[in-house]
């Protein structure tokens, strides 16, 4: 017996994911938004920064997408997309998408089942045409093959149960990929089957889109073209909003502060602050003396003041806490009053920082012989603000730190390459579910496990975590998880991150995720009604 999870019937794919009234409605127009940075490419599944899936996410489709006008992603708001329904089998490990027949590529080839197997393998690394960069290989690690049962249905056939498999396809860090374009193309000139079509990316400068007049969605989108403007100084950015220029600001921009002076500039525009499933952590590489030692990597954790970066960065509004984000956002992260027992987390930071002075005054530092560092960051203020208060609390244990910002189009290269001795990182997971962040940031090879942590426990610890489908169950080998990652100063997170965006008033629509930043930007039921 085949177990559906969504079923059709008769209700169309349109009518699932359209929201808004049809009436008010308007087509026309042009969304224009600004990029902190210049995108490293245009090719989603090769890069690791919001600044690639914002302005590409809306070439491209997915099998399924978590609903644009739900403010959590749950499993209960993935949508089909290029897949019309999916089922398991009884064992649980085999999953079979059926796929629309009428979806075209940008360059007007038809779409097929053979793209979805084309994908996979290029994120498996089993195609002769691989990317450059493949930060979520790790993600796959669980799929054993893909197989196409003629053009129009795909079945991927696992290891073993996973509970959280299909959410992997809702993110917009998962679209398809074409067969016949090569990774290379991709980088700089996409081809999807998305509402937009690809124009013109200018590396520093811009990126523009236009209306995909054959989108499998008929009637959308309804704006004719998207254009986004690289901006690099935040102040320039926040001014150009407040003066008209743009539509919408960008992800994690907006710290709280400039949220309330855009609000009291203009008090029509649509404001809020979002809990981002994005978190600060320190990264140190422990394959570069004298970091090698766990007694210095120690001493760095019991150096943080967690509530002076909530304080300071956020007023207040960012939370402490683990690897999963917090309630009630987050459906895995630790209560606060567990998050309090974790090493080095207490509220008496004198007496961590007295701890970590002991640790490296008997290896040889002091006030008249501090360790020296530099601390590798990304050259955009999300990064650099967090890091000078970084620098500051590191000269509370002897630890004499200077700022090495890092261009932001080379920054996650250079940390996977380990080109870095200690290093202040944020890390936004795709979805809420412990196998992204566990797999992706902890797991022994993987591209993003910046800092080459390896534990073949908390490896097993991770196995036993994604295999288990009683949800209690599941969380508990979570929190184990938290505690023993923390316990080895595996990657200390320092804060989980709220940020703020606005968006004109003419701008319709558009709802904001609350627990996941890479994934509401299809922009295919935005309208502007002006």
């Amino acid at each position: 017996m085949r177990h559906r999870l969504v079923t059709i019937a008769a209700v169309s794919v349109a009518g699932l994911i359209a929201a808004g009234p049809a009436s008010a409605q308007k087509q026309g127009g042009t969304l224009r938004m600004y990029l902190w940075d210049s995108p490293p490419s245009a090719s989603i599944h090769e890069e690791a920064t919001v600044s690639t899936t914002v302005p590409f996410m809306p070439v491209y489709s997915n099998l399924v997408l978590y609903d644009q006008h739900k403010k959590l992603n749950t499993m209960d708001t993935i949508q089909p997309e290029l897949a019309t329904s999916w089922a398991w089998d009884e064992s649980k490990t085999k999953l079979t998408f059926k796929l629309r027949n009428d979806v075209k590529w940008h360059d007007g080839k038809p779409f097929t089942a053979k793209d979805v197997v084309c994908t996979l393998d290029k994120l498996q690394d089993k195609a002769t045409d691989s990317f450059r960069k493949n930060p979520r290989k790790i993600w796959w690690h669980n799929l054993k093959e893909v197989t196409a049962n003629g053009d129009h249905e795909v079945t991927f056939h696992l290891g073993r149960p996973q509970a959280s498999f299909v959410a992997l396809f809702a993110t917009g860090y998962n679209p398809v990929y074409p067969c016949h374009v090569s990774a290379a193309d991709m980088r700089t000139k996409p081809i999807g089957t998305g509402p937009f079509k690809f124009v013109e990316f200018k590396s520093n400068e811009s990126v523009k889109l236009v209306r995909n007049p054959d989108y499998w969605r008929k009637g959308h989108p309804y704006i004719d073209a998207i254009e986004w403007r690289v901006i690099s100084n935040r102040s320039t950015r926040v001014l150009a909003f407040v003066a008209g220029e743009f539509d919408m600001t960008f992800s994690l921009d907006l710290t709280v502060t400039l949220v309330k002076d855009i609000q009291s500039q203009l008090p029509k525009a649509n404001c809020e602050l979002q809990p981002t499933n994005n978190s600060t952590n320190l990264i140190v590489n422990r394959n570069v003396a004298p970091f090698s030692d766990p007694k210095i990597r120690s001493a760095l954790a019991l150096a943080l003041d967690r509530k002076a970066f909530v304080d300071i960065i956020s007023e207040g509004k960012a939370k402490i806490g683990g690897v999963m984000m917090p309630a009630p956002e987050g459906s895995w992260g630790m209560p606060p009053e567990v998050v309090a027992e974790l090493p080095g987390y207490g509220a008496d930071v004198e007496k961590n920082r007295a701890e970590a002075r002991k640790i490296m005054e008997g290896l040889g530092y002091g006030p008249s012989n501090p360790l020296k560092v530099k601390v590798a960051t990304r050259n955009i203020p999300l990064y650099r603000d967090p890091a000078v208060i970084l620098i500051d609390q590191l000269k509370k244990i002897h630890v004499e730190a200077e700022l090495d910002v890092i261009e932001t189009s080379i920054w996650f290269a250079k940390v996977a390459r380990g080109d870095y001795t200690v290093g202040l990182n944020l890390t936004a997971a795709a979805l809420d579910d412990p196998d992204i962040n566990f797999y992706e940031n902890y797991a022994c090879g993987s591209e993003r496990n910046y800092t080459k942590y390896c534990n073949p426990e908390v490896e097993k610890l991770i196995d036993q975590q994604s295999r288990e489908t009683d949800p209690a169950k599941r969380r508990a080998l979570v929190w184990e998880l938290e505690k023993t990652l923390a316990r080895d100063v595996a990657r200390p997170i320092i804060t989980q991150n709220v940020a703020g965006l606005c968006w004109q008033p003419h701008v319709k629509n558009f709802t904001l995720h609350h627990n996941g930043i890479y994934n509401n930007w299809r922009f295919d039921d935005l309208w502007l009604d002006k």
